[in-house]
């Protein structure tokens, strides 16, 4: 039996839901349910995030209204879309005011770029203006792209029309769905430039759905962790992604994320300096300007500990950390190592976990050969080479 529909009294400023949804993918497949209850930010970029199969894009569906869901409830900003009896609600997928972008472009080959955009701004339920429309064609970088017919354009081009196309129509909610999952890595390194300007630029919630890490981890403020239909856990993405205990597997890609300042740039070494909440990195320069926020991964698999400070090495990053914990690895031969900075003001034995700690992946034999435990001080070393922007 469905769980009854949760009564709950959402801010101006959430996206609150509740969706159950069982149905059979298929006569040689087993049946699955779409049960999730989730509140989330109404502002900025939530990821949702899960292995292939887990719910992600049928919960998108059914947030457009796409997909039918009879047992559901959802509240965009102060505003009812969806609810259950005794007073039923279920705006049409017409009358919700969203910008869907999906895998594939889908753009209009008989139009030219600019085409599909003046389209798009006609159907729009609002005025778009000609300032907006300029600052949504200089933020996807679409100047020199208009008279452009869609067989012309790169993959990732069309994305990035198919996205200024979505904005045109003045959604008040943004579904991106696996955007870049068609693009090869090339394509995909293009175009999160973009959408980092977008997140940056524009004051519009967005639902992003992945099964990459590192887009979430690049655009995600807030995080839905999905797997059999289920939402496994949420959270703020620096928190969930910087988790030794992350429920879905990552395998190479644990460590943490670190909301890091662009503090200087060298320009003789093409590096810059990225300081961060106990201590700073030095990493390869990618342009942005002194006084930028960034956002940095450090893999737990490119973290080497040594009990005292070697200065000569090649490794430029060297960071005095203390032991916090030191748990299991899914490798039987590894252990990971989760330290914060040793002036982090915690008490000796405390083992509560700082908001800026590092994670090691490092071998049993290692150690022990250390004679590590907790509030061992120990030295963290990162290559710049290794720290992922």
């Amino acid at each position: 039996m469905a769980p009854s529909p949760v009564n709950r009294t959402a801010t101006t400023e959430s996206i609150d839901g509740r969706f159950y949804l069982p149905f059979s993918r298929g006569q040689q497949k087993a049946d699955f349910v779409l049960d999730v209850d989730f509140s989330v930010p109404g502002s900025g970029v939530t990821g949702i995030f899960g292995p292939s199969g887990s719910g992600k894009t049928t919960l998108l569906r059914c947030i457009a209204g796409l997909q039918a869901c009879a047992q559901s409830n959802l509240r965009v900003n102060g505003e009812t879309w969806q609810s259950a009896a005794p007073q039923a609600i279920n705006l049409p997928v017409h009358r919700r005011p969203i910008g869907y972008v999906f895998q594939q472009p889908s753009l209009f080959p008989h139009l030219t770029a600019g085409g599909n955009l003046a389209f798009a701004r006609k159907r729009s339920a609002q005025p778009v203006s000609t300032e907006s429309y300029n600052e949504i064609v200089r933020l996807m970088g679409l100047e020199n792209l208009l008279g452009a017919r869609p067989e012309s354009l790169s993959g990732g081009e069309k994305q990035r029309v198919s996205i200024a196309r979505a904005l045109l129509v003045k959604p008040r909610l943004l579904l991106m769905d696996e955007p870049l999952a068609a693009l090869d890595l090339a394509r995909k390194r293009e175009i999160l430039p973009y959408l980092e300007k977008l997140h940056q630029s524009l004051d519009i919630p967005v639902l992003y759905v992945s099964h990459s890490i590192e887009e979430i981890a690049r655009l995600a403020d807030h995080l839905l962790l999905m797997d059999s239909g289920k939402i496994q856990r949420a959270g703020p993405a620096t928190e969930l992604l910087s988790c030794t205990d992350f429920p879905v597997q990552l395998g190479d890609d644990l460590g943490v994320l670190l909301e890091a300042q662009v503090t200087a740039r060298d320009s003789k070494w093409k590096l810059m300096r990225a300081q961060f909440a106990g201590g700073e990195f030095w990493l390869r320069d990618s342009g942005e300007s002194a006084g930028e926020k960034i956002r940095i991964r450090v893999l737990a698999r490119d973290v080497s500990l040594t009990r005292s400070e070697d200065q000569q090495s090649s490794i430029l990053n060297r960071l005095p950390m203390r032991v916090q914990e030191i748990t299991a690895d899914t490798d039987p031969a590894m252990v990971l190592v989760q330290m914060a900075p040793r002036d982090a003001g915690l008490p000796p034995g405390d083992t509560r976990l700082n908001s800026t700690h590092i994670i090691a992946r490092i071998t049993r034999r290692s150690l022990h050969q250390l004679a590590l435990e907790e509030n061992s001080p120990v030295w963290a070393q990162i290559k710049s080479v290794a720290i992922v922007r």
